[in-house]
């Protein structure tokens, strides 16, 4: 353990550098796709794949990284990824042809894989108090949750001033900061005894994520009838049943069931899902409105979305004194509330409605999660002994993984729905094909009437995708205030908590 507060605090700081990198790197891609088509020379697919390759090598290695950083040590593991984060950024800047790319971004989900879970299972052994492993959770998550916003404004001004691998370049010296204080401040931590590895419930594990995010990445492009993408998610979801039935036979899983007997755990989780369900498909369709519907620049789109990073700010400092005060329940409850409101007024969105109206929604959803979604994670983490904190931080950012991509296909092709329908006797390809494309359509023809619909269409589109979302946080807040604790539990301090095992303990 650290000899002191500060280096415990100085050992966070280098995990939310680690974060906020992961962070601008999921979303700093979408500002510079036009740019790579032209200098890549890339096709649909490969502009697909850039981002795919990424998000499906993320999901397919979640869940076995976490576990063998509890079995070999999280620390080695966290430093090794970081190094690997870097080395690839590096990689993807110099890309000199589109396959390239989608290599070196796949090795950049690799090392976000073993990064996410296992900066999350070092909170626990930092700050076995309790309170402040609730101030330190607050901090990771919000250091996650800024970057994602973040990423098309560094993205969109680097693009202006550089060339496009300079989107990737970032990285490096966010990296490096990371490396060096990792290995001077976090202690090395890993699982108690030696267990032997479940190879046979990696391969069930990855393998089934792997087809379930595949197919809803599909869908998300080809729409819910296509009989092919639904056959992979089936085969997904078989597969991770096989798995489930692997774990519950296995002497040694990979991941440990029982933690979901644990309401907390369970209902931590599933609630955090939620919240990623709901922020991806914001992150999803609001910059679409800017650009298509406000004619706003990349960077200019960017920038219009700090007042979600503001409130999301506000939130995680109010959320962390209402803590003292009110359970998680609460806390958790009123923030889903909150994002309720936010979401509902955002689904009143006209055609005529200015920035004024969005950037108050987006602030008020902002802060929501800010109250709500350090508190779920909280609550899950708190489920954890720290001899298992890998594989199960690996589990809920499994899930949160899933519901970020689920929510991306589901309210994607809500929108895609809704868009088509009201475009009415103009749905026909290209402007059918989205709202750049008939804004486009509509441009070159000097055709106002065509605009006017295509954004109407939009519009139309993206408010009945808000309610989906708005009955979704809806129904959140009263399983919160129902069944989540509403006062403050005992201190984890007070009671027995597994130790964590230091690498000396294990050096004799």
């Amino acid at each position: 353990m650290p000899t002191s507060r500060s280096r415990r605090w100085l050992a966070l700081g280098a995990l939310a550098v680690a974060m906020l990198t992961i962070g601008l790197d999921t979303t700093v891609l979408t500002v510079a796709v036009p740019t790579l088509a032209v200098d890549l020379d890339a096709s649909n697919a490969q502009l697909q794949w850039f981002a795919s390759a990424y998000t499906l090598v993320l999901a397919a290695v979640l869940l076995p990284a976490g576990s063998l950083g509890d079995r070999f040590g999280r620390k080695r593991f966290l430093l090794a990824a970081l190094l690997l984060f870097g080395a690839a950024s590096v990689f993807c800047a110099y890309a000199g042809s589109a396959g390239t790319l989608i290599a070196a971004r796949a090795a950049l989900g690799l090392g976000a894989a073993i990064m996410m879970p296992l900066s999350m299972a070092v909170v626990p052994v930092l700050f076995p108090d309790s309170r402040e492993r609730g101030r330190a959770l607050t901090i990771w998550v919000t250091s996650t949750a800024v970057g994602l916003p973040l990423g098309p404004i560094v993205g969109g001004w680097l693009l202006e001033h550089f060339w496009w691998g300079s989107i990737f370049l970032i990285n490096v010296p966010l990296v490096v900061v990371g490396v060096v204080a990792v290995a001077l401040f976090v202690p090395e931590s890993r699982g108690s005894g030696t267990r032997p590895i479940d190879v046979l419930g990696i391969l069930l594990s990855s393998a089934g994520l792997l087809g379930l995010t595949y197919g809803f990445i599909r869908i998300g492009a080809d729409g819910w009838s296509s009989v092919a993408d639904w056959a992979l998610i089936a085969a997904g979801v078989a597969v991770l049943a096989l798995f489930v039935v692997r774990q519950r036979r296995a002497a040694y899983p990979l991941i440990d069931l029982d933690l979901f007997r644990s309401r907390g755990f369970t209902l931590g989780s599933a609630l955090a899902t939620v919240i990623n369900f709901a922020m991806f498909g914001l992150l999803f369709l609001v910059p679409q409105f800017l650009q298509a519907v406000g004619g706003a620049s990349s960077l200019s789109t960017g920038v219009r979305l700090l007042p979600m990073i503001g409130g999301l700010l506000v939130g995680t400092r109010l959320g962390g004194r209402l803590a003292r005060a009110f359970g998680p329940g609460t806390l958790i409850g009123a923030g889903f509330v909150l994002l309720t409101i936010a979401l509902g007024l955002g689904a009143t969105t006209t055609i005529d409605t200015g920035y004024g109206w969005t950037a108050t929604w987006i602030a008020l959803l902002g802060a929501g999660m800010g109250l709500a979604m350090p508190a779920t994670m909280g609550v899950a983490m708190d489920a954890l002994a720290v001899e298992r904190a890998g594989s199960g931080s690996a589990v809920i950012q499994a899930l949160r993984q899933a519901g970020g991509t689920i929510g991306v296909a589901v309210l994607g092709t809500v929108v895609s729905a809704g868009y088509q329908s009201g475009l009415g006797d103009a749905a026909v390809r290209p402007v059918s094909d989205s709202v750049a494309a008939g804004v486009a359509v509509a441009r070159a023809r000097g055709d106002g009437t065509l605009l006017d619909t295509v954004r109407a269409a939009f519009v139309d589109g993206m408010n009945q995708t808000l309610w989906v979302c708005v009955a979704m946080c809806a129904l959140a807040a009263v399983v919160a205030f129902a069944l989540l604790p509403r006062r403050l539990a005992v201190p984890a301090e007070t009671g027995p908590r597994p130790a964590p095992v230091a690498e000396s303990a294990h050096a004799g």
